[in-house]
């Protein structure tokens, strides 16, 4: 697992982390109260069943309660899914996030890589269909897709959702970035129409949580769903990660803040490095994609900031860099610091 994610804060000395996409307004107030009040439940084991959880995200999402299935982070719901369906082929579109390839080679199996190319804007095109035959069990997505931060298009989406739907092809569609989007980017109100797609989401990048590690899935296959749940371990949701998650699923007002606020600063930064000559890639995110044949990771982890060198995801190479939207006050330092190594 080694340099394959951001926020590595422990093992180099940081003052600014932009390699980690999570909200940079923090957590709300709310949530930050509901960890205090927790600490007084830790004497007892949290509900196994995540009832109120279940509830309280099931009435903010509209659908059933039992169209959810709750996990330590996105990662073990990813992990939960590939035992349960134990892939012959697994199709993986890069560059993407490395947790889908962890979680496939944990099982046996074939993985087949889909190149989304820079010419295409790094996104899927009509080759990856010709790849989704029926001897392919699941093929993994991201909207927005990280580290590019581009939104699929929702005729595209739809056509390969039924695509899949007809070759019986699991779709593990990611939105952990969606609440950072418009309003209409996601597919939950087409939930119903399709059993072969899984949701995957986490409260860590919009709440800013990503300590408390609590991720979910939504689907309409009732059946998959209880199957996956017995490969997840006994109350592996913690007291405090169902505190939160409970406050956090009615913060409607802080999510449109937070939209707001990341839209403007990720324009205002994408502009600031335009300006000082890096290539940028239009995202939809909390993170821009960016190349620059400059040695930015080394040059500026020397001054205390910290990016997320992207040249070990696949489909990239040296030079890519994904840098995280933060405030105004650190986007500043950033631009700044940039243009004093350029």
């Amino acid at each position: 697992m080694k340099d394959i994610h951001g926020g590595d804060i422990y093992r180099n000395q940081v003052s600014l982390d932009f390699s980690v996409n999570v909200n940079p307004l923090g957590m709300p107030e709310a949530v930050r109260t509901s960890l205090k009040e927790a600490v007084e439940l830790c004497s007892s084991y949290p509900d196994i069943q995540a009832e109120k959880l279940k509830k309280v995200v099931s009435r903010a999402l509209s659908v059933p309660e039992d169209y959810l299935l709750f996990g330590n982070g996105a990662s073990e719901l990813f992990m939960g899914l590939v035992h349960t369906i134990a892939p012959r082929k697994t199709v993986i579109p890069v560059p993407s996030f490395y947790g889908y390839e962890y979680a496939a080679e944990a099982v046996p199996g074939e993985i087949l890589y889909y190149t989304m190319k820079k010419e295409n804007d790094f996104l899927p095109g009509e080759e990856l269909f010709k790849l989704l035959t029926e001897e392919v069990d699941i093929v993994f997505l991201a909207n927005p897709n990280n580290p590019t931060g581009r939104l699929i298009g929702k005729a595209y989406l739809e056509c390969l959702l039924n695509h899949c739907q007809d070759k019986g092809i699991w779709v593990v569609l990611d939105e952990c970035f969606i609440e950072f989007c418009e309003e209409k980017a996601s597919v939950l109100p087409e939930l119903e129409k399709y059993d072969r797609l899984l949701l995957v989401r986490a409260f860590t990048k919009i709440y800013g949580i990503p300590g408390v590690r609590l991720g979910y899935l939504v689907s309409c296959n009732r059946q998959l769903l209880k199957r996956i749940e017995r490969q997840l371990p006994e109350w592996n949701l913690s007291t405090f990660a169902q505190a939160a998650g409970c406050i956090c699923a009615e913060q409607t007002v802080f999510v449109q803040e937070t939209k707001a606020y990341v839209k403007k600063e990720r324009n205002y930064l994408s502009e600031g490095l335009e300006q000082l000559g890096l290539l940028v890639f239009p995202g939809a995110a909390d993170f821009i994609l960016v190349y620059s044949k400059a040695l930015l990771y080394e040059k500026l982890l020397e001054r205390g900031i910290l990016l997320r060198d992207c040249q070990n995801f696949r489909g990239l190479s040296s030079g890519y860099y994904r840098i995280s939207v933060r405030k105004r006050e650190d986007n500043d330092i950033l631009l700044r610091t940039i243009g004093e190594i350029l």
